[in-house]
């Protein structure tokens, strides 16, 4: 007869999240029951209780889970040029948005989006995203104008990618096309931008090589 092994209090709340992150990444909001996570678990649901009262509070943990592992996974290295450092943080999020395509979904347009907690949470991460952005293009004070650029442009990357995520019929866009796209976009916003407000390290991203 296996012996179940006595998890401490961390590791079985992380037990949970990653069962519950399963379950989102292939199901809606409101067919995911998370009395199916302590199945799974093996646990009884008082237990799955004791660490989350209700299904939005669970949900909420998972989002503030994937919102580190996003940051995580996206966080620039300074030794990269400006192109490279935008390059390989959207392909991280479009693989992260593909591999989590429903629980992305439900975050950002399904029933839990309006909970006030769970619009925090994305708050905090689109923020974060928004000044590794501003950090990358410019060393010094960022202009309003540039900062209002790239806010803007957070919610067209976002639009892409569900756009993306939602249509994958023949042809289908590949990553990369999808990625390429809203490079240019950005470029593009910030070309238009007057003089002043242009960010120091355009010139990486309209030319790589100089």
């Amino acid at each position: 007869m296996a012996t179940r092994t006595r998890l401490s209090p961390d590791q079985r709340r992380e037990q949970l999240l990653a069962h519950g992150a399963r379950l989102f990444a292939t199901q809606s909001y409101d067919d995911v029951h998370i009395e199916r996570v302590a199945e799974i678990a093996e646990v009884s649901r008082g237990l799955l209780y004791h660490y989350f009262p209700n299904k939005r509070a669970f949900f909420a943990a998972l989002l503030e889970r994937a919102a580190t592992h996003l940051a995580e996974s996206t966080a620039p290295d300074p030794a990269h040029s400006a192109r490279e450092q935008l390059y390989t943080g959207i392909e991280s999020y479009l693989d992260h948005c593909r591999a989590n395509r429903l629980g992305m979904r439900t975050i950002h347009r399904g029933a839990a989006s309006a909970d006030p907690d769970i619009q925090a949470i994305i708050e905090r991460s689109t923020r974060l995203h928004e000044q590794r952005i501003l950090a990358a293009l410019e060393p010094d004070e960022p202009h309003p104008l540039l900062t209002i650029t790239v806010s803007s442009w957070i919610p067209l990357l976002r639009a892409a990618t569900f756009s993306w995520l939602d249509t994958p019929g023949t042809p289908a866009a590949s990553r990369d096309e999808v990625r390429d796209l809203c490079v240019g976009a950005l470029i593009g916003a910030l070309s238009a931008l007057p003089d002043a407000a242009r960010p120091a390290r355009l010139a990486e991203l309209v030319d790589p090589v100089g």
